[in-house]
């Protein structure tokens, strides 16, 4: 791989971040040919700071790191597209992209894998989530079990309504299923994506 680091006057290059499982833009930085190197060594992304005028590895004060899976250039070599799986929020303001896009329906489910982390960690006796946390990975795979044959008795029938409504609940219950046994989404959605055969 040859990156022309001096093509432009102050030798950074720009580096697109892009989640490895969803493909989703997460923030662009810059980059010099150190920090490309400290990123290959610690195999967390290394930015150089051009506030900070040093090296900055993303994460190093949040914990919230960019874990590298991957770094291509672009065909003028000046460009950096660099894969990674987040280890937390990626923009400051706690959202997961610098780039505030709108996908209601994942970034709904990720909240709720928030929220469903939460009740696990933070147990409260007013809670259903933690209750079914409380009562062990037994309770919460029977619950899937009985909301997928629930989905598949509605599947029968023509009421939309009901129909959705136990999709949602099965959703919900394997999301607290995955959760309860150290999954999220994401690692499904990994699990597809490498199963996945593009169309020709």
């Amino acid at each position: 791989m040859t990156i022309n680091f001096s093509k432009y006057a102050d030798g950074l290059v720009p580096a697109i971040i892009q989640d490895e499982a969803t493909n989703k833009v997460l923030m662009l930085g810059f980059m010099n040919q150190d920090a490309l190197l400290k990123t290959e060594e610690l195999q967390k992304v290394t930015f150089y700071s051009r506030s900070k005028n040093r090296l900055w590895t993303k994460g190093e004060e949040s914990g919230n790191f960019l874990l590298l899976k991957s770094i291509s250039v672009d065909c003028d070599n000046d460009t950096l597209l660099i894969k990674v799986n987040p280890a937390g929020p990626v923009c400051h303001t706690g959202a997961d992209t610098c780039f505030n896009e709108k996908n209601e329906g994942s970034d709904f489910l990720l909240q709720l894998e928030k929220i469903i982390a939460h009740r696990k960690n933070n147990p409260s006796d007013e809670s259903y989530t933690s209750s079914l946390f409380k009562k062990g990975i037994n309770k919460i795979a029977q619950k899937v079990g009985e909301e997928a044959v629930e989905l598949v008795i509605e599947a029968k029938d023509d009421n939309a309504n009901l129909f959705k409504d136990e999709a949602a609940d099965l959703l919900f219950h394997y999301l607290i299923l995955l959760q309860a046994k150290g999954f999220g989404l994401k690692d499904i959605v990994g699990v597809l994506r490498r199963r996945h055969t593009p169309i020709p």
